[in-house]
């Protein structure tokens, strides 16, 4: 999912330059998408958080970040495995899995940051 594939319309791009704007000082939560465009389980998982992408777009921003394009900010969070999933709140990380997960456990990590 790099630029060429195209991510859903409510999910938005982030990386070393604008993680600090765009996740840590948002106004409200966020669930980042650490993934890479080598990972499988991360191809199963997109359709979902594109899913709830629309379904929370009021309510929670939905970021996807490749960690070979931002290895600082992957380096930063420790990501070892992809996909990771993060929800950060007031720039504090809340809520994290490790992992591909299904649509209702995705959906739990954004409900705890609500």
């Amino acid at each position: 999912r790099t630029g060429a594939q195209m991510a859903g319309a409510n999910v938005h791009a982030v990386n070393d330059l604008n993680f600090d704007t765009e996740v840590l000082q948002s106004d409200g939560p966020v669930l980042v998408d650490f993934s890479a465009v080598w990972c499988g389980p991360c191809k199963q998982i997109a359709p979902l958080i594109d899913q709830l992408a629309d379904e929370y777009v009021d309510k929670v921003k939905v970021t996807h970040l490749d960690i070979d394009e931002s290895p600082g900010t992957a380096s930063k969070y420790g990501i070892r495995g992809v996909p990771t999933l993060m929800v950060f709140k007031g720039g504090e990380l809340v809520a994290q899995h490790i992992g591909a997960a299904p649509k209702t456990t995705i959906a739990q990590l954004m409900d705890r940051a609500l």
